[in-house]
């Protein structure tokens, strides 16, 4: 449980790393990051607590989570399917705006698309790879309750 906790503590650092770089989250890679932060606490219960049933099946969950988050995004960024309207498409909700909403400066001025892959390597972007090491820690987070067990 705690190797799992660590690949999560692991995967974040990646992401601060990869945002320290210049590569600004998207709202859907700020949703991948809850869990693992679950999962980093998670560990920490299992230092305090000790294995338990409950906090393995927790650690299990968010990684699934984030997989799953992480799996949506990845089809969002291949155009499978629609994005958050916050942070995908064309521009086309611009219709609707008042010109005093067009010329707030209220807005933030830079918007991180979710529906653009700002990295990737072998063919997969963060997102896809967030989604397999989020499969593996899971299946970690699953050993290790078999174990305890």
């Amino acid at each position: 449980m705690l190797l799992a906790a660590f690949g999560s503590l692991a995967l974040l650092i990646a992401a601060f790393a990869f945002q320290a770089l210049g590569y600004a989250p998207c709202k859907l890679c700020l949703w991948q990051r809850w869990p693992h932060g679950a999962a980093i606490a998670l560990g920490g219960a299992v230092l305090i607590l000790g294995p338990m049933l409950l906090l393995g099946v927790l650690g299990a969950l968010s990684m699934l989570i984030t997989a799953g988050i992480g799996a949506y995004h990845s089809g969002v960024e291949r155009g499978y399917w629609e994005g958050p309207s916050s942070c995908t498409g064309s521009g086309d909700a611009l219709q609707g705006l008042s010109g005093a909403d067009l010329l707030s400066t209220d807005a933030p001025n830079t918007i991180v698309m979710c529906d653009e892959v700002a990295w990737a390597f072998a063919g997969l972007s963060m997102a896809s790879w967030n989604m397999v090491f989020s499969l593996v820690l899971m299946s970690l987070w699953i050993a290790a309750l078999r174990k305890s067990q």
